[in-house]
C-alpha cells in the first residue's frame, strides 16, 4: 500500500480530512522516532526497539578474505502476536 492509499483509508474510516490524516500519520511515525531508543509499541502490530549487535567475523564475498564487523546499534520491529495471527492464522 503506498502512503497516499494509506491517507485516504484512514481518511475515510476516521471521517476527516486527507490532510488531517496525513498529519496523524506524520505525527505517528515522528514519535516513534523519537521513542525507538525507548522502546515503541503500536498496539496489535509490534513495537521499534533498539538492539545492541556484537562485533563478529565476517567474509568478503568477493576475496574470501575473513574480515572484522564492528559492533553496532540497529533498530528492529518486532511483530506482535495478534498480528502474526491475524495474517499467518493462530496455531493450534
Amino acid at each position: 500500500m503506498t502512503k497516499s492509499k494509506i491517507i485516504a483509508y484512514l481518511a475515510e474510516t476516521a471521517e476527516v480530512s486527507k490532510k488531517t490524516a496525513a498529519t496523524m500519520l506524520e505525527a505517528l511515525s515522528d514519535l516513534a522516532y523519537k521513542e525507538a531508543k525507548k522502546g515503541f509499541t503500536v498496539p496489535g502490530l509490534g513495537k521499534l526497539v533498539m538492539v545492541n549487535r556484537k562485533a563478529r567475523m565476517g567474509r568478503n564475498p568477493l576475496t574470501g578474505a575473513a574480515i572484522k564487523i564492528p559492533a553496532k546499534k540497529v533498530v528492529k520491529f518486532r511483530v506482535a502476536k495478534a498480528c502474526k495471527d491475524a495474517i499467518l492464522g493462530a496455531k493450534k
